[in-house]
């Protein structure tokens, strides 16, 4: 079964920030991660069930996942998730030294 995969309006502002953090110190760089983070958002189209579920799984009411991302060899992002009976819906993309995603954050939010 191949999934589809959306991005809360959440997920795409810290899309965006990371790209611009990325962008402001080199625009090489954040071609790269952009690349790289498409490639492994479109990854959670075949197989999401792979991904180990989220630090912050305990703490929501639904099952949260997570996909590691880096470019290299460090991983710098994670991809924090639900699997729905058709879509992926993408919560949230936090750096790994960011704190945990809370409950009260916007997890009602639609796609």
């Amino acid at each position: 079964m191949q999934y589809d995969v959306n991005l809360t309006a959440r997920a795409e502002r810290e899309y965006q920030l990371a790209y611009e953090w990325y962008a402001d110190r080199s625009p090489e760089a954040a071609e790269k991660w952009f690349m790289g983070m498409q490639a492994a958002l479109d990854s959670l189209k075949r197989n999401p069930e792979r991904c180990p579920l989220a630090d912050e799984n305990t703490s929501f009411p639904i099952e949260l996942r997570q996909l590691n991302f880096g470019s290299g060899r460090r991983k710098t992002h994670r991809i924090i998730f639900a699997i729905r009976p058709s879509t992926i819906v993408v919560y949230a993309i936090r750096h790994v030294a960011q704190e945990a995603w809370r409950p009260e954050s916007e997890l009602g939010e639609a796609p």
